[in-house]
């Protein structure tokens, strides 16, 4: 899905993918990233919520938490990251030198690693329940800090991806939790978040507030209602530039852009008039021919399913400049993508060329950073893996 818009506004990163590939000089089975065009996304989205005063933290782990990656999103004036669990956590503080904005929303904090948390010291840190908000305080105290703490809440009709749930409820629990919050040492309540507060709707072909989203405005209502009027609301799920008007209308005072910095939200899909461009390719190789068709590397094959199912295609080719678009076939997700199917010609050891909505840190691909695509004179930087370690390749 993300291929055409590739083609039409960055396709330069496709050309250089294939001759640095053809080269030798970047690895089969690897998320090619666009490091300048990364930094003008994170331009746009910081200008957009700059009227606003929106406080932008980066998720990361769609490019493995590359370090070039999480640089250019600083050069862009992005200084901090949401960090999806404590892995994500330490990759971006440890490895890739970026500030912890958030911590503890998609995945809760591990009792044991409290204390690592803390010493992280992220601006805000999200917790389910009592006994997660303990364990927050308890470790910060320690070290003499007072945490921010956000509260993940839900009401009957809000939407989660399977596994996600938990929380709060918006409307039973939410103001006593606050006041135990503040009555714990080495803690003070400073808000609420939720996800997913924005989708894509498919048949529409256009990003939607959820019902989340009007959980959040209720409850800082209520907030409010009890002299609680200087909160953070935090709003992530499918943010680019072009939402952040709704999400600040709404009361939001927090974002996370993601696939906003690579220009693969599902409305990059569909649009070319967003100010963020396409940034990243998955690039492989054929292997080997068999029954008509060419099999490719796979090992980075997990397309991010927000559209229903539907035939990728690649630019398959040894040539950058006469490459053709060719249907693949994708291993289902209960299997193992050792290998992708092409179907038309192809010859062993053509480059293999794919756009779409990437999850680096959910597979065992390489990721790397390239500055100077547009102008012919690409720089390619270190080679790292799915945990953003620079890796010894070739040898």
């Amino acid at each position: 899905m993300f291929l055409d818009g590739l083609r039409r506004r960055n396709a330069a990163l496709i050309r250089q993918a294939i001759a640095l590939h053809q080269a030798a000089r970047l690895p089969a089975n690897c998320y090619v990233i666009d490091l300048d065009a990364v930094a003008a996304n994170a331009r746009a989205i910081m200008a957009a919520a700059a009227p606003h005063a929106l406080k932008v933290f980066a998720m990361t782990k769609q490019m493995g938490r590359n370090a070039e990656f999480c640089a250019a999103v600083q050069r862009g004036g992005i200084a901090s990251a949401v960090a999806v669990d404590m892995e994500c956590a330490r990759a971006c503080v440890l490895e890739a030198g970026m500030r912890l904005g958030h911590l503890g929303h998609l995945v809760q904090v591990p009792r044991a690693e409290s204390e690592a948390a803390a010493k992280l010291a992220p601006d805000y840190w999200t917790v389910f329940n009592h006994e997660k908000a303990a364990a927050a305080a308890a470790a910060n105290a320690a070290l003499g800090r007072e945490q921010a703490i956000l509260l993940r809440i839900r009401t009957e009709g809000d939407t989660f991806y399977s596994g996600h749930e938990g929380g709060f409820d918006a409307v039973t629990e939410l103001e006593g939790a606050a006041d135990v919050i503040d009555g714990l040492a080495g803690a003070r309540f400073a808000g609420i978040t939720t996800f997913p507060a924005l989708l894509y709707d498919a048949a529409a072909r256009r990003v939607v507030p959820t019902h989340n989203l009007r959980t959040l405005e209720r409850a800082a209502a209520a907030l409010a209602r009890h002299g609680r009027t200087d909160i953070e609301i935090n709003a992530p799920g499918t943010t680019s530039a072009v939402m952040l008007d709704a999400l600040a209308a709404a009361g939001a005072t927090q974002v996370e852009p993601g696939h906003g910095l690579t220009g693969t939200t599902p409305l990059h899909a569909t649009r070319d008039d967003l100010p963020e461009l396409p940034a990243v390719v998955y690039l492989t190789e054929v292997s080997h021919l068999h029954g008509g068709r060419g099999y490719c590397f796979g090992g980075g094959l997990y397309i991010d399913p927000v559209f229903p199912p539907y035939t990728p295609h690649a630019m398959v080719g040894a040539d950058p400049d006469a490459a053709t678009a060719l249907p693949v076939e994708i291993p289902p997700p209960a299997a193992i993508d050792y290998y992708g199917m092409i179907d038309g010609p192809a010859r062993v050891g053509d480059s293999v060329v794919f756009g779409f909505r990437p999850q680096a840190f959910f597979t065992r691909a390489f990721t790397v950073g390239i500055s100077g695509i547009a102008s012919g004179a690409p720089v390619v930087h270190a080679i790292r893996d799915s945990w953003g370690h620079a890796v010894g390749w070739p040898g």
